[in-house]
């Protein structure tokens, strides 16, 4: 199971939403600029921060520190937009769907294509994305709300708060999924199994116990309906380094919109533990 078929975009093929390639392909082309929940289901996605190398000393201390939310997938050399380990094709540049543009810890701009902002000192780090082990849920027969809705997923700041590392902290942000409680437990298990795309979730139930206040309005993504027989798991999410962006106000970074990832040609499967 992947993707559903009412979501898929009428511009993808069921094979070409398979592929990693193509999707980058499509991506790259500008055709593609939404969220990337579902797409190249088998392929490991990533979250991205793009930084300057004076503060990415700081920040790869910060990703050591916090390895539930920021699991550290890939480091790139100062300078270099590409990221052969995960791709031989892939150019930082032009490969997400979606970037936000930080300056002073606030978003100014959402481009499709930083080309034109690349600088020989910035260097790209990429961490583990839930979207990964979603493939693995499906296949244990759980469904996942916001891929059959063809939503992005929601997000939202806890006050769990991360461990900090020089000028990087902040609240941990949390993505939901709404499960029973038969299927939160077997998805504790699945979920177990990848540690380096967040691992199991870090809550389940209720929402004001880690400072959630009302389900209905995520701080990213979309939100879905929580049933009567149901109860809202949460895992560590890939957003969590934005929030600490804001707290930190470099005086320039770029990151991945939230939900529009790199997808790289790693599959999921490589990344189980066990």
């Amino acid at each position: 199971m992947s993707l559903s078929s009412q979501s898929i975009p009428s511009f993808f093929s069921p094979e070409d939403s398979r592929n990693a390639q193509q999707v980058r392909k499509l991506i790259r082309q500008g055709v593609w600029h939404s969220h990337t929940s579902g797409l190249a289901s088998d392929h490991v996605q990533g979250n991205v921060v793009i930084l300057p190398e004076a503060q990415a000393g700081d920040f790869l201390r910060y990703c050591q520190r916090n390895p539930k939310p920021c699991p550290l997938l890939a480091v790139s050399e100062p300078g270099q937009a590409q990221l052969p380990s995960l791709g031989a094709d892939i150019d930082i540049c032009t490969d997400l769907p979606r970037y936000r543009v930080w300056r002073d810890g606030a978003v100014v701009d959402e481009p499709t294509d930083i080309s034109a902002l690349w600088r020989d000192d910035l260097v790209t780090f990429v961490l583990g994305c839930s979207f990964s082990f979603e493939q693995a849920l499906l296949e244990a027969g759980l469904p996942l709300r916001h891929i059959e809705q063809g939503k992005n997923v929601a997000m939202y700041r806890s006050n769990i708060q991360t461990e900090r590392a020089g000028i990087f902290h902040g609240p941990m942000v949390v993505s939901m999924r709404p499960m029973t409680a038969a299927a939160a437990i077997r998805a504790v298990q699945v979920t177990s199994r990848f540690p380096n795309v967040h691992g199991a979730p870090v809550h389940l139930g209720d929402p004001a116990a880690i400072g959630i206040t009302d389900l209905a309005a995520p701080d990213y993504g979309d939100a879905v309906e929580v049933m009567d027989d149901e109860i809202p798991v949460f895992w560590a999410c890939g957003v969590t380094p934005q929030a600490a962006l804001v707290q930190a106000r470099p005086a320039f970074c770029i990151t991945h919109a939230p939900g529009a990832m790199l997808i790289t040609d790693l599959l999921n499967q490589q990344l189980a533990s066990f």
